[in-house]
């Protein structure tokens, strides 16, 4: 993902909507990318635990977001 925003005026995004929009569509975009990460990992034998520790989050808070995947 290349789409970064800081506190300065983007001329590429013409208004806060816009810039707005783009966050909402680079999150949605970044959840899906994980959720398959995550499934790729389950399915390759890594256990919530491993999973956790590479994004920094607890096995339990995995295994409740995405149980389903394995």
């Amino acid at each position: 993902m290349d789409t970064t925003f800081d506190d300065d005026d983007h001329d590429d995004t013409p208004n806060p909507v816009a810039r707005l929009a783009a966050i909402a569509e680079a999150k949605a975009a970044l959840a899906r990318e994980e959720s398959a990460a995550v499934r790729h990992a389950r399915l390759n034998g890594m256990s919530w635990a491993e999973i956790g520790v590479v994004l920094g989050v607890s096995k339990q808070a995995l295994h409740k977001r995405f149980g389903k995947a394995g």
